[in-house]
């Protein structure tokens, strides 16, 4: 089957990195970023920047660690995400909900989230919400068909999702969650608030970027849905698990901890579940990076009683067969492929062959005085995406400090040694300047700020995905500013 490159990889465009909950407070906005108000104001800071690309994270409701790479589904949204200015505008909440007291205004201001001040405001906001769409329903029958219809459409997932919501929810809290409706309602507003920020961006010529995780957490709605496509045993735990092998930096690898799929069961069914977990991720953004890109060729698999990542075997994987089953089903494939860590000719084969750009990461490329890091600009195509860093590594001033002498000689070399940029727009510049048709930077980079808001430590627990941006930040003079550096680089 022939393919072809999906048309919005081929233009040459410029993105930010910023996940939703990192967003500023603005009104309603309690812990984390919302899709309200401040996520369409970033949407005008994009525009007048001239960034034509917004990149998130994961959005499912999250897992352990509060991170979106543990979602407790591949298909819901997190509650948290919720706007109550929205709610507010519906009619579904009164305008009181909005006022803050000084102490919350402060908190707000901030610059970390706080998931626990998150949900304690807007859980009974939300019960409250739905409790009066219950009660306003007669009023509104045109919403109430809506939300009937939506129910309907995606009771594929939306059915299992809130079963498992129900048993999720915290025993103390109303009766109100652990009525089915009630987290299908939620899921609603979720999709409503997703479209209509999805159609705002469409206006300024902003396309999404989605995030899709290869792995399903063993604590999820989807293997407790679906415990056929996973390889569990009786008693429904992992038989392997994933993760990677050791290395000079992980000696005893990295023990991701989620089930291995049992490939069998999704081959039997043409990948029907894997068809409609796209589709649904397709529904909501415009392109979408697949996360783990190597595990679509082979994945380390861990005994299910290991305690660690070193006892564990490469086992194959049947990517091709998947992939070549989504394109049949949804034509070009808008996937950009995450082929970082231990690759192998074979995963360059799958990429190439269904034609998807993979990743440059430019903090990688200057530890060779010889200039041969594929990662260095020369050596990019046009087909491929590049990054100063990802949501996994430190911000390009943190980088900068823990970098030797001879890896920044190496940089200003290439630069130019009279350089006066700082090192944050050195990067900066160099990604705009690349071959490459799409670049990607971290909000945190454009800013300037230094390893503080480094968005996540891989390996570490706890004390990740707590960046959040100030208000004050999103200043439209370093906008106007920054789309003149966009425009010299053609993007």
């Amino acid at each position: 089957m022939p393919h072809r490159i999906h048309p919005l990889l081929e233009e040459r465009t410029a993105g930010v990195l910023l996940h939703p909950t990192s967003l500023p407070g603005a009104r309603g906005t309690a812990g984390v970023g919302d899709l309200g108000p401040a996520a369409r104001k970033f949407c005008d800071w994009m525009h007048r920047a001239g960034l034509k690309r917004w990149q998130m994270l994961p959005i499912g409701p999250v897992g352990a660690g509060d991170s979106p790479y543990s979602a407790l589904s591949s298909f819901a949204i997190e509650p948290m995400l919720a706007s109550l200015a929205d709610l507010v505008s519906d009619g579904w909440l009164p305008a009181s909900v909005l006022r803050q007291s000084e102490g919350q205004k402060k908190a707000e201001r901030g610059d970390r989230s706080s998931w626990s001040r998150a949900r304690k405001h807007k859980l009974p906001l939300l019960e409250q919400a739905y409790f009066n769409f219950r009660q306003q329903s007669r009023r509104h029958r045109r919403a109430s068909t809506q939300f009937q219809t939506f129910r309907k459409c995606q009771s594929h997932w939306l059915d299992p999702w809130t079963d498992f919501a129900v048993r999720q929810a915290d025993p103390k809290s109303s009766n109100i969650s652990a009525h089915p409706e009630y987290h299908a309602f939620v899921q609603w507003i979720l999709d409503r608030q997703w479209h209509a920020l999805r159609k705002y961006a469409r206006s300024l010529d902003i396309k999404l970027i989605g995030d899709l995780p290869i792995f399903c957490g063993a604590d999820s709605a989807d293997v407790e849905g679906n415990p056929e496509l996973f390889r569990l045993d009786r008693s429904g735990q992992p038989q392997v698990l994933t993760g990677c092998p050791p290395d000079p930096f992980a000696v005893d690898g990295q023990l991701w901890g989620h089930p291995h799929y049992r490939w069998s069961a999704h081959r039997k069914d043409h990948f029907s579940w894997w068809t409609e977990r796209v589709k649904v991720t397709l529904d909501r953004f415009d392109l979408v990076r697949i996360d783990h890109f190597i595990g679509f060729v082979r994945a380390y698999e861990v005994p299910g009683n290991a305690q660690n990542a070193r006892n564990g075997k490469w086992g194959r994987t049947p990517g091709r067969e998947l992939l070549t089953q989504l394109a049949k089903e949804l034509g070009q494939l808008p996937f950009i492929a995450e082929d970082l860590g231990d690759i192998t000719a074979a995963v360059h084969r799958l990429r190439d062959e269904f034609e998807l750009p993979g990743m440059r990461i430019l903090q990688w490329a200057f530890f060779d005085a010889e200039g041969g890091s594929n990662d260095l600009p020369h050596h990019h195509p046009k087909h491929c995406v590049v990054y100063p860093g990802t949501h996994d590594n430190d911000t390009i001033q943190g980088w900068h400090q823990g970098l030797d002498r001879a890896t920044k000689k190496n940089l200003l070399s290439y630069i130019g040694e009279g350089s006066q940029l700082s090192p944050s727009d050195m990067l900066i510049q160099v990604a705009l300047h690349s071959p490459a048709n799409t670049a990607v930077i971290q909000m945190q980079d454009f800013l300037g700020h230094g390893r503080r808001s480094r968005m996540n430590v891989p390996g570490r627990p706890q004390g990740n995905w707590l960046w959040r941006l100030k208000s004050s930040d999103l200043k439209m003079a370093h906008a106007s500013k920054l789309h003149t550096h966009i425009k010299m680089s053609g993007r």
